[in-house]
């Protein structure tokens, strides 16, 4: 189907409010060109809907020149009221936008080392992207029930159980066998997994702690039973018992990946690796399209800048590992 171009489009056609802020550019820049130029178009499109616009009102609104474009008595009436109308909808639009950008506050719950190592890096970067927000951050070894505890965000390691939460995944990580140069000096460095037994052995006291490390053996999965001589509920004093040279500890790369790049704890048993990688979510509760704007501006922004790539891969290594 064809439409005849003589014939004036019809009202649902018309954007009255680019052809008033087109006239307005053209007035307070004195050309089609400068107007053009700041709203992206050609100076024949500038040109045409101004054709568009005196046609369509039967007045001549500019007076063009080879060298300037001057508005007629007409097209000073209707710029004048017309840049009141854009100021009154820009107004209007940033008065509405206001309202629904995320504010409020969020409640978040984390482990102590996921909190200090996840969390508190990207809260000031938060806060700049999302400044009508404010944060309730619970740094805590228990799994805090989030309906009872009012926790919009909990962030869980591990598989999920199945509930009533959502959960939205911010990554992977590899769990790596870990000691400190001055252990591993005095008591050896383990080249099997049978070894770990002559050794001095971290883990985890809470309930769902898995009571073996996984290695790959010929092929084969094989679970040593740790029977950790320390057992503790917190990912930090972990990591900083190992980093004393209390024992070995099984952490993940993402927690151990400071320690591991100075030297402060050695990766052992690298080649018997069971490639495991364990999930980091972002659990809330109710449907996923009617979650408040600062809940999902919160879950959003982790999405985005949570970055857990390199906790995925080979751990680093530091130059010099004592002898067994």
């Amino acid at each position: 189907m064809t439409t005849d171009a003589a014939t004036p489009p019809s009202g649902a056609d018309i954007n009255r409010t680019a052809e008033i802020e087109a006239l307005v550019l053209v007035a307070e820049h004195g050309s089609l060109s400068a107007a053009a130029r700041r709203l992206g178009v050609s100076p024949s499109a500038v040109s045409k809907t101004m054709s568009r616009l005196e046609a369509r009102l039967g007045v001549r609104l500019l007076q063009r020149s080879t060298r300037r474009v001057q508005l007629t008595p007409e097209g000073v009436e209707l710029y004048e009221r017309g840049k009141r109308v854009l100021a009154d909808l820009d107004e209007a639009e940033a008065t509405v936008a206001a309202r629904s950008a995320p504010r409020g506050l969020v409640r978040i719950s984390a482990s102590t080392s996921t909190g200090q190592r996840l969390l508190v890096p990207l809260v000031g970067r938060l806060l700049e992207t999302h400044p009508g927000l404010r944060l309730d951050l619970d740094f805590t070894a228990q799994v805090v029930d989030l309906l009872a505890g009012g926790v919009d965000i909990a962030i869980r390691w591990g598989r999920l159980p199945a509930s009533d939460m959502v959960a939205r995944l911010l990554g992977r990580t590899r769990q790596v066998v870990v000691g400190a140069p001055d252990y591993l000096a005095r008591r050896g460095v383990p080249r099997h997994p049978d070894e770990l037994r002559g050794h001095l052995r971290l883990g985890w006291n809470y309930r769902r702690a898995v009571p073996h490390w996984p290695f790959s053996v010929d092929g084969r999965r094989v679970e040593v039973a740790v029977g950790e001589t320390v057992r503790v509920n917190d990912g930090e004093v972990l990591r900083n018992l190992a980093v004393a040279g209390a024992g070995l500890a099984r952490l993940s790369l993402f927690h151990a990946w400071d320690d591991l790049c100075a030297g402060r704890l050695v990766p052992l048993l690298e080649d018997f690796d069971a490639v495991e990688l364990e999930p980091i979510h972002a659990v809330y509760l109710g449907r996923p399209d009617r979650l408040p704007p600062r809940t999902r501006a919160v879950l959003d922004f982790l999405r985005a800048h949570v970055d857990l790539r390199h906790a995925e891969g080979p751990a680093p290594r530091p130059e010099r590992v004592p002898p067994a």
